[in-house]
């Protein structure tokens, strides 16, 4: 297929950025799913795994009772299909694969597990190979529910509307407004005209968006989430927006002056909204640089704006561009479109591997159920006799304490209703990696309601060694799996300046907690150590606190019946030993570097 005469989708009013937070879901998409539990097989073996690695990983889930303790799924990643199409279908890497995926499918359904899959927005694979989803929506679907697959990985590697990884990196021209200096205002019958100068007279909404030389406005439109750098919490768009008024109603023709890029931060398609109605989405004429200004037309005539309807007094004319999470929303939308047409009963689980690049925790709800925050956990990942490594932090995406850094203040984007916050697979007994920070890391997904992927040769676990004893504790998994499907909420931070629960706090030279409601009048608190030092200190937090904490959500309401106790009983889920807990105050009077202590607070059986 060739792809070079592409287009971004026309995209409905459903699917558009104003729509975002209205609590519908598009295509089917199923709710009130739990986060994810399984074994993927990128973390452990990359594009080296084969259906023979595969089987014996679920011979191990049998033998080790991982089944019994809610893991389900067994994903294959990148690496197992055919580098192109075959009669324009997906098809096995038959030397790696050679039975095929349906044969692996039974075999994994046999055992009582569940079958999961890789794919691409893009047209290619991340690991290259030419057979992402891109234009292929409907026959891969079908080949989807052929083979039984219940859980779907898709990434956003070589995508043509963004300049996502291995993109063009022109692809920017989608995503991005072109620079803006003014706009003008004029009524169809040629007898009112009004210039409106984009520094003086515009606003701008967001924190991406500036005003630049005092001239012109740039990098209208959305921040790039791949890399750590910027909070995920508060307005990720930035717009340019106008108050214009006019003496009449009736029709008006808006013209633009601009200058357009092909770079992150300036591009060439914008959108134009008066009034709440989409009356421009396109591209503009390409200009000679972002710094040559040319005035807009929307056909040949250079007479002709774009026009719109208006009516007497003050109108808002939104310049903007939301192509880039609408865009790949769309995408995501396109698989599960298909996938429903075939199968509208079934329910496959929908994991979008994005990297956070065009912030899915605004969008992903609509039609996905987990959606990755950052990008990879690790870029050095195993392969069969190499456990690959993972690290507890890094200058970038890579390690635990960084996806947790960002994970930990975006409670507010998951939920049953939602889906869930992704950061990454776990990477507990890759080296790299002590004893200590492994269960740090699994209490962390846990509280966090994260996806529980184990990445990891099973090969190397034992029942009742440390890596087994981590990934089968109950305790820990009974958080992430409560039905309430609530993500833990920071409520301090030792360094923290402002709302602990919105912070976005990179250094990790701190003690963090965290309190998760559970169902059965119970809740959860974790004591976490992210620093490479002993803390001697006591960390302490009320059920005062926790109660000031959660005011003025809704989840405030799951700590009202402790607001009166006098004891608490607190059970450790690591030594099943149950604390009294006086007053209401849970503390804590040191912590091991990179350590955690974890409770399940309730009420004793007398109250």
């Amino acid at each position: 297929m060739g792809y070079e005469n592409l287009r971004p989708d026309t995209i409905e009013s459903a699917g558009r950025y104003d729509s975002f937070d209205d609590g519908k879901v598009m295509f089917g998409k199923q709710k009130n799913k739990l986060p994810a539990m399984g074994w993927n097989s990128w973390n452990a073996f990359g594009s080296g795994n084969t259906e023979a690695l595969t089987k014996i990983m679920a011979d191990k889930f049998i033998e080790l009772g991982l089944d019994k303790l809610g893991y389900e799924y067994i994903i294959l990643d990148d690496g197992c299909y055919k580098t192109e199409r075959v009669e324009d279908k997906l098809s096995n890497e038959e030397v790696k694969f050679p039975s095929g995926f349906k044969a692996l499918s039974d075999y994994i359904h046999e055992k009582g597990l569940k079958f999961g899959m890789y794919n691409d927005i893009g047209t290619n694979l991340c690991a290259g190979a030419q057979v992402g989803t891109c234009g292929h929506e409907a026959l891969d679907a079908a080949s989807y529910i052929e083979w039984g697959v219940d859980f779907l990985k898709v990434d956003n590697c070589y995508y043509p509307f963004d300049n996502a990884t291995f993109s063009n990196a022109e692809n920017a021209r989608y995503t991005f407004a072109p620079n803006i200096r003014a706009i003008k205002l004029c009524s169809a019958d040629g007898s009112f005209e009004k210039l409106y100068s984009a520094v003086k007279d515009g606003a701008v909404t967001g924190k991406l968006a500036e005003k630049a030389d005092g001239d012109y406005v740039t990098k209208i439109g959305t921040f790039d989430g791949t890399g750590p750098d910027n909070t995920p919490v508060g307005l990720q768009s930035s717009e340019l927006v106008f108050d214009v008024n006019v003496p009449v109603d009736g029709d008006y023709l808006i013209f633009v002056e601009y200058a357009t890029g092909k770079e992150e931060g300036v591009g060439e398609w914008i959108q134009i909204m008066a009034e709440g109605k989409m009356v421009f989405d396109g591209f503009l004429k390409e200009t000679e640089s972002p710094a040559s200004f040319v005035w807009s037309t929307e056909s040949s005539d250079e007479k002709e704006g774009v026009s719109c309807r208006l009516h007497k007094g003050i109108n808002k004319v939104r310049i903007m561009n939301h192509r880039r999470q609408e865009n790949t929303l769309n995408s995501y939308g396109r698989l599960l479109k298909e996938l429903k047409k075939i199968a509208p009963d079934k329910d496959i689980y929908y994991s979008a591997c994005e990297w956070g690049k065009t912030q899915p925790q605004n969008w992903g709800s609509k039609v996905c159920d987990s959606w990755r925050i950052l990008n990879d956990i690790t870029f050095r990942v195993g392969s069969d006799g190499d456990p690959g490594h993972g690290d507890w932090t890094s200058d970038y995406t890579p390690g635990v304490a960084v996806q947790y850094n960002k994970a930990v203040i975006m409670d507010e984007f998951s939920g049953l209703s939602k889906g869930w916050n992704d950061p990454d697979m776990l990477m507990i007994g890759m080296d790299g990696l002590n004893e200590t920070q492994c269960k740090t890391h699994m209490t962390m997904w846990c509280m966090m309601n994260s996806p529980l992927m184990l990445g990891l040769d099973l090969r190397r676990v034992s029942k009742g060694d440390w890596i087994y004893n981590i990934i089968s504790n109950e305790k820990l998994i009974s958080l992430n799996q409560d039905k309430l499907g609530i993500q833990a909420k920071r409520v301090y931070s030792s360094i923290a300046v402002e709302d602990p629960s919105k912070e976005y706090i990179r250094d990790n030279d701190r003690v963090d907690i965290l309190v998760k409601p559970l169902f059965g009048d119970r809740f959860a608190v974790s004591f976490i150590n992210l620093s490479d030092k002993d803390r001697k200190d006591t960390y302490k937090i009320t059920v005062k606190d926790i109660i000031k904490a959660f005011s003025g959500s809704e989840k405030g309401e799951y700590f009202k019946v402790f607001e009166n106790a006098k004891k608490l009983e607190a059970l450790d889920v690591y030594t099943d030993e149950t604390l009294t807990v006086l007053d209401g105050c849970i503390e804590v009077s040191s912590l091991k570097a990179f350590d955690n202590m974890t409770f399940i607070v309730s009420l004793p059986d007398e109250q």
